[in-house]
């Protein structure tokens, strides 16, 4: 099947065509033509399978039709991150170019004013990170009354980010009457509950069993110690035929000191991160794919969507936490029919975040070991005698004789055998265990404090002992 058997307009498989691309991807060819029939769509497929072009590519051509108005976008795309906002943004570019489409990108950490204005002279695509599209209609500057088309991308990192409250509250400020296209590598039930809310009965694509992994991808388990684990990595980028990396870990922090460290040691290491400003941000992303750094040190903030070609290997210098973030991680190798390897560095305390990864995937994951893992211990029957070196009050210094020390010490006697004790005073004239009266006759119990006489409270939280009472005349 080629892009022409989709249905797709002359001017748009020309574009396609220029971008190297002659053959749809499952989701894409089984996708674009009910998009292009403007039914709702629900789209599953395992990360790097082409999403993004199976729901631009239909939008470009139904938006060929129509003006835009002032303030009023006719389709609205949210994205999760601000990197792939912009990146979709780049595919409307790329494959619109034969098209008269304007295109607004609403996305956090840029100037406000730009967008405003954009949105002023209106735009026919809208691509947007809920927070900024809240804020800005909040502030009055954004009508979506006129938005007939809806994507929603990447649902489940939108629920892992706490954005569904805002998905629920946009969908309430749009035509109810519109066309919802929703896309996901995974289906859990919150995403499930917000399509059967907003879209009207959708067509259901499923390319891959949810949150299935890549297949064109090797993946490998290298098990190293927590102290060891910044040599393991050196060694694996040395050993492995590394064209470019990216090397994700769980903390920001970590993010940090991991360039730091690689860049230190030789390599040509980037790092990308939240808590870097968004022009920062891309430009790290522009050195990586210019080639300039190899390697990129990257959070979750770079696991989804992002399609950076040439990406050989991937590595997780920390086991993600929550098993989806896994399969999007590795997805951003063996991307468009690629190769590519996966390789994770685990510890012993990652043997439950493993086991809940193989479970999630349906996959076993090879196991191998690196720098920091313990050697197996010798065989019993092949490793020497020694005896043990015995501690006497000599220090390090003293030893005595082998048969000495393994000579069995005399026979005491068991205790029903030894002798009763007698029941004597001890030293200071203390009675014995066995001497001592009962405890009745010892001290009063706990319940019969109100017994005794302490004197009047005098206003501290309990009674004033008489010893402390001071006596005058």
């Amino acid at each position: 099947m080629s892009f022409a058997d989709l249905g797709l307009s002359d001017e748009l498989l020309r574009a396609v065509s220029e971008s190297g691309y002659s053959e749809p991807t499952p989701i894409q060819a089984q996708a674009i033509p009910p998009v292009l029939m403007m039914k709702d769509l629900i789209g599953i497929a395992q990360t790097g399978t082409g999403k993004t072009a199976s729901f631009v590519l239909p939008m470009i051509d139904i938006l060929a039709h129509g003006r835009s108005r002032a303030r009023m976008p006719r389709s609205l795309i949210l994205e999760p991150t601000r990197e792939l906002a912009a990146q979709v943004a780049e595919n409307f570019e790329k494959y619109g170019k034969y098209h008269k489409l304007t295109m607004a990108l609403l996305i956090g950490g840029v100037n406000m004013g730009d967008q405003i204005a954009a949105l002023e002279k209106g735009v026919d695509v809208l691509i947007a990170t809920p927070g900024r599209l809240m804020d800005l209609f909040g502030r009055g500057k954004i009508l979506l009354t006129g938005c007939s088309l809806l994507v929603i991308d990447e649902a489940d990192r939108m629920l892992d980010m706490g954005f569904i409250p805002d998905i629920e509250e946009i969908c309430t400020k749009l035509p109810a009457q519109r066309q919802t296209l929703l896309f996901s590598a995974t289906m859990p039930a919150p995403i499930k509950k917000l399509a059967d809310k907003f879209l009207s009965n959708p067509k259901q694509i499923e390319v891959s069993r949810p949150a299935s992994a890549n297949l064109a991808i090797e993946q490998a388990l290298v098990e190293t110690s927590s102290r060891n684990k910044r040599d393991a990595l050196r060694d694996l980028l040395k050993v492995e035929d590394v064209t470019t990396a990216i090397v994700f870990s769980n903390r920001k922090t970590t993010v940090r000191d991991l360039a730091q460290s690689l860049a230190r040691h030789g390599f040509k290491a980037g790092q990308i991160h939240g808590d870097m400003e968004q022009p920062e941000r891309l430009r790290e992303l522009d050195r990586f794919k210019s080639g300039e750094i190899n390697i990129l040190v990257a959070s979750d903030v770079a696991a989804r969507g992002l399609d950076i070609k040439g990406v050989s290997h991937v590595f997780n210098f920390d086991v993600p936490w929550h098993p989806d973030d896994y399969v999007h991680r590795i997805g951003r190798t063996g991307r468009g029919g690629a190769t590519g390897k996966a390789i994770t560095l685990v510890t012993p305390e990652d043997a439950e975040a493993i086991e809940a990864i193989e479970k999630l995937t349906g996959h076993k994951i090879a196991r191998s070991g690196g720098r920091g893992t313990e050697a197996p211990a010798a065989d019993a029957a092949d490793a020497p005698a020694e005896a043990p070196r015995p501690r006497g009050r000599g220090g390090r210094g003293s030893e005595k004789p082998a048969a000495e020390a393994r000579a069995p010490r005399e026979a005491a006697p068991r205790r029903e055998e030894r002798a009763p004790r007698e029941a004597e005073p001890r030293r200071g004239g203390a009675p014995t265990r066995e001497a001592r009266p009962p405890r009745d006759d010892r001290r009063p119990r706990r319940d019969d404090r109100h017994d005794r006489d302490d004197g009047p409270d005098d206003g501290w939280n309990g009674p004033v002992p008489s010893f402390l009472e001071v006596r005058l005349g």
